[in-house]
């Protein structure tokens, strides 16, 4: 089955949650966050889902680059207006959206944060996912969300599990690209949806769950904070970090990088 085949199914699923929706499939492009930001920068701020086979500049967290490799990659972008009371902790909610969806066992897809799914080895270990990406245009009067989100489904020539990349397929033998989509469209607009209206709170108790970091030693860039415990995230989905002093500190996402501090960790 291939992505453009499934795109009318989830079109006449999604469309009545997001009226005017489109559901679109290129087999190349530069970037689907930035295709869908550019469209919005020019007017198009009606609701669109765009899956892409490849990027040839896909980007992640900070600038970083992702790489995309067509049969092997998720990488999908939904841009939508969107207008919560509090955008923190956004990241958070659809990280667990997309992880319930994947692994409803709630056992090998951890979230580290801000905006990485993992796929657990340990307690406290394990290698890279997925990652999600926001970002935001104002357009005719509103503000255009863009969630692009790539998950690594198989593996990938010259990037394999010794790279410290997870798949997929490590936890699903029958895993596919169009399989993953179909799994995670839905309960990412349904999460949309009800973070708008109820914001990050309701989902703390599934983050914790799933939190990479709880009670582990991590390291921060944040002067004021260069190491500590982590001791979860608050209602508004910022860290919690224990310094050696023993004060608690709230860190947000912003340019942070955080760390577990453990040799070989990845950010």
């Amino acid at each position: 089955m291939t992505l453009a085949s499934v795109a009318e199914g989830l079109w006449q699923a999604l469309e009545p949650l997001l009226p005017g929706l489109s559901v679109e499939v290129l087999p190349s492009c530069v970037s689907t966050n930035t295709t869908l930001l550019d469209r919005a920068r020019a007017g198009d701020i009606a609701p669109c889902l765009l899956v892409a086979e490849s990027q040839t500049q896909g980007r992640g967290r900070l600038g970083r680059s992702w790489l995309s490799v067509p049969g092997a990659s998720l990488t999908f972008s939904l841009a939508l207006p969107l207008a919560p009371a509090d955008w923190m902790g956004l990241s958070l909610a659809i990280g667990v959206a997309v992880a319930e969806a994947l692994d409803n066992s709630g056992q090998r897809i951890a979230l580290k944060w801000p905006n990485d799914l993992w796929l657990r080895d340990a307690p406290g270990a394990g290698r890279k996912l997925g990652g999600i990406l926001i970002e935001t245009v104002a357009a005719q009067g509103q503000r255009i969300a863009v969630i692009g989100i790539g998950i690594n489904v198989l593996p990938q020539a010259g990037a394999g599990l010794s790279h410290g990349l997870a798949v997929l397929q490590e936890i699903d033998t029958e895993a596919s690209v169009t399989r993953a989509l179909r799994a995670v469209a839905l309960p990412l607009v349904d999460t949309l949806q009800r973070f708008e209206t109820q914001g990050f709170a309701p989902f703390v108790p599934l983050y914790a769950k799933r939190d990479l970091l709880l009670a582990r030693a991590v390291t921060t860039t944040l002067a004021t904070v260069p190491d500590g415990t982590a001791e979860g995230v608050n209602a508004q989905g910022a860290l919690l970090v224990r310094s050696g002093s023993g004060a608690l500190h709230a860190i947000t996402s912003g340019e942070v990088s955080v760390r577990l501090a453990r040799a070989g960790a990845c950010a």
